[in-house]
């Protein structure tokens, strides 16, 4: 195998043709000369960077009690996880496609299969999927197979993640899918191949989940099922994985989860872990059910942009072992505790609270939302996610404190 070249002399003369330009001088001629004139510095050497960047690094501001959410929360991360997640037997950025791949592997993901299932109340889960975005995705167009073609249209709350809808508009553009939103459902939904509603919804608030007559598609937050009861009326249950073990990342990478009823399994996309017995009738996993990947059946794969991200449900797996069923739920509480608690000191202050059920996010409306983010930042508070000029979703995790929220209050 030749060393890599970049562009070959032929390759910059086609690609310069294609852009009419007659060199690559000529190229970057189009720059304007203001553009040219950078204030830039003599050359430093990698000591006296270090040392540059540092002192610009001193100038940020970065301790700030943090009451954002909206999809993306300050979780508790033990220590360890980081640990055992970049041992160089699972630090890797290849995705397992062959079912002979390593046994560790194989059965971290099996394992994390398993806590999903549990943690949803579905029978069966995949190995994870990119995002909580493409899972939605990737739910209505399983939904879509499930109605083998009857049906063309989707109807979807219009109190979902507003980033996991643009996400599903574009999937459904693709495939000529009809989506109509809703605010409340109706009575009937036998017209649509899919129903599809957050729990609890972007703005916090928890919905009644009941069967519908079509393929009942939930997008829950993990944190929340915790302590609420599990989505088993859903046909698929989907989400992020970010709160189990997962920093926030400047919002990624994270992971998805996708789990649905038995009966709906081989219409699941992406990959499946199996357990069975070897030769010598000792314990073995297996990448199971392949037919319906894209490396098999290509264009008749249940998907095609559905790799899972084995490293990051691989920390979601030690995140849940090790915290174990009580733990997790100690965090549950802890993070609705706080929230409920910050409610009722800002109703006391005058400042409404429009949830009647939440968890740990919750709105509040404000005579604006400019002024009250800005007052708060001023004491070192990210205070919430602006939704308009007069509202804002606030959110607490495990990781605020009371001192926090006695100061939140003292800062409006």
């Amino acid at each position: 195998m030749k060393n890599f070249i970049a562009h070959t002399e032929e390759i910059r003369n086609q690609m310069l043709q294609e852009i009419s330009c007659a060199s690559v001088e000529d190229l970057f001629q189009q720059i304007p000369a203001k553009i040219k004139e950078f204030n830039i510095a003599s050359p430093l050497s990698e000591m006296e960077t270090q040392r540059r960047v540092k002192a610009l690094a001193k100038k940020d501001k970065t301790e700030f009690s943090n009451f954002l959410g909206g999809g993306v929360y300050n979780k508790f991360i033990p220590a360890c996880i980081n640990y055992v997640a970049q041992r160089f037997e699972f630090l890797t950025a290849y995705t397992p496609y062959q079912p002979e791949i390593s046994q560790g592997t194989l059965q971290v993901i099996y394992e994390y299969q398993t806590m999903i299932s549990r943690l949803t109340g579905m029978d069966i889960a995949n190995a994870s999927m990119y995002d909580g975005g493409s899972a939605c995705a990737e739910a209505v167009l399983m939904a879509h197979r499930i109605a083998r073609g009857k049906k063309n249209k989707a109807l979807i709350s219009n109190k979902l993640n507003p980033e996991y809808s643009e996400v599903i508009k574009t999937y459904a553009w693709a495939q000529g899918i009809e989506i109509e939103w809703f605010e409340e459902l109706p009575e009937s939904t036998s017209e649509y191949f899919c129903v599809l509603m957050q729990y609890p919804d972007y703005f916090g608030e928890i919905p009644e989940i009941k069967k519908q007559e079509t393929t009942l598609i939930i997008c829950a937050n993990l944190s929340a099922l915790s302590i609420l009861k599990p989505p088993t009326d859903a046909d698929i249950v989907v989400g992020d994985i970010q709160p189990l073990g997962l920093p926030m990342n400047f919002g990624g990478p994270h992971a998805g989860y996708m789990a649905c009823k038995e009966a709906y399994m081989r219409q699941l996309p992406g990959r499946l872990v199996g357990r069975t017995l070897d030769a010598d009738g000792q314990q073995a996993f297996t990448l199971t059910i392949q037919t319906r990947e894209q490396h098999i059946k290509r264009e008749k794969a249940t998907s095609n942009i559905c790799s899972n991200q084995s490293l990051m449900a691989l920390c979601a797996t030690l995140y849940l072992s090790l915290l174990g069923e009580k733990g997790f739920k100690q965090t549950g509480i802890l993070s609705a505790n706080l929230a409920h608690a910050l409610s009722r000191m800002l109703n006391g202050k005058g400042i409404k609270t429009l949830n009647k059920n939440f968890f740990n996010e919750f709105v509040i409306e404000t005579d604006s939302s400019d002024n009250f983010l800005a007052k708060l930042k001023e004491q070192n508070i990210l205070g919430g996610i602006k939704l308009d000029d007069k509202h804002i979703l606030v959110c607490t995790t495990e990781m605020n404190t009371e001192e926090e929220i006695v100061n939140y209050i003292e800062a409006v």
